[in-house]
């Protein structure tokens, strides 16, 4: 059964802008540890590569905090929820702390989908009950 549904589109020139004036400070607090690395490695090869990741990031856990209902609140945190890729390239949420606690709890279970043009990340989450 559908629990929720989030979807959002991400202007990545309002990411740059943001970068710009806060650095790594903008990354730190929206990327996990993990993601954090990741968007580092894709930074030094190619800067606008990073900004991309980083709206990919920033949007994917946008939809996700509108598909489990609760917003930007505890206990969804930007760093609790993480955007990965599976082998495959399929892009997967591992949750971390408080809320894969809170979600594990409610019989939770997150599909996510994420795409990016020059200008635009758009992601589409989809948040089912066992």
């Amino acid at each position: 059964m559908i629990h929720g549904i989030g979807t959002d589109i991400c202007d990545v020139r309002r990411i740059q802008a943001t970068f710009e004036r806060q650095g790594e400070r903008f990354a730190h607090k929206v990327l996990s540890d993990a993601e954090f690395a990741v968007w580092q490695k894709r930074s030094a090869r190619w800067p606008q590569r990073g900004v991309r990741f980083l709206a990919t990031r920033f949007s994917a856990k946008e939809a996700f905090s509108k598909a489990i209902g609760l917003g930007m609140r505890m206990p969804m945190t930007w760093r609790h929820c993480e955007i990965t890729n599976l082998p495959s390239g399929q892009p997967v949420i591992v949750l971390h702390g408080e809320l894969k606690t809170w979600f594990e709890a409610q019989g939770l279970r997150a599909h996510v989908t994420v795409t990016d043009e020059t200008d635009y990340a758009a992601s589409f989450v989809v948040v089912e009950r066992d």
